[in-house]
């Protein structure tokens, strides 16, 4: 178990018959996130981090003293999963199965009793299979059941998604989040068009860098009073595709 320092208890594994989620080990995962991403490097197109150079400079990212980086384990706002498919034969990294990506929660207040979910990386060979709805079934179901049931009694869940990325809205929504707004002009990705970005479109404001690109977010909410009305059933169904 690991601790999650907005919260006074430790988060442990969560698990259903296919997949399951425990905290990520750098020492224990790193390596094969790196070896089975790194050729891959439009996995990081939507986010505003380049793709790693090595598996020694992926875990300097959770090992980072910074608290506001969204992997460091110093931000105590953040925790991160390994998602294990438990479909898969036991691994180095997990007896129960294959490490298959990863997910956090990211800008958790225990004050608001809210996180979101966010740095979902589901690898290659795990896309477009039963890994990423069942992966953000499991956070939500951490996230939403009251502490005596081993959940952290939340009241939202956040999502965010580039609005170029369709396949991370459309997940969402498949899981029960409802559209809040567009947020315009909401990242800049220094350098983008050398570095494998998308941008949202549009031209560069006045000024900018040429290589400049901008992201623009696709805000996406779930709370409690829904999750209990009718998207736990959403969820649910669509794990069961």
């Amino acid at each position: 178990m690991a601790s999650f320092s907005v919260f006074p208890f430790h988060v442990g594994d969560t698990s259903n018959e296919r997949v399951k989620l425990t905290p990520f080990n750098p020492e224990q995962h790193c390596e094969t996130f790196f070896r089975i991403s790194s050729s891959h490097p439009e996995i990081y197109t939507h986010f505003p981090l380049l793709p790693p150079t090595s598996a020694t400079e992926l875990k300097s990212l959770f090992h980072s003293n910074s608290t506001t980086h969204i992997l460091s384990f110093s931000n105590p706002e953040s925790f991160a999963f390994a998602i294990i498919d438990k479909t898969r034969p036991p691994s180095a990294e997990d007896p129960e199965g294959e490490l298959a990506g990863t997910v956090s929660f990211i800008r958790t207040s225990a004050a608001n009793l809210c996180t979101e979910i966010g740095f979902i990386v589901i690898l290659p060979p795990y896309q477009r299979t039963h890994v990423a709805t069942n992966a953000v079934g499991l956070a939500l179901r951490l996230a939403f059941e009251s502490a005596e049931n081993g959940g952290l009694g939340l009241r939202r869940v956040h999502w965010s998604a580039s609005t170029m990325n369709l396949a991370s809205s459309r997940l969402a929504q498949r899981m029960g989040f409802e559209k809040v707004g567009v947020i315009p002009w909401h990242m800049r990705f220094v350098k983008g068009k050398i570095n494998g970005k998308v941008g949202n479109g549009r031209e560069l404001p006045p000024g900018s860098d040429p290589e400049d690109l901008w992201r623009d977010t696709l805000s996406l909410t779930l709370a409690w009073d829904r999750w209990e009305n009718s998207a736990r059933e959403m969820a649910a169904k669509a794990i069961e595709r």
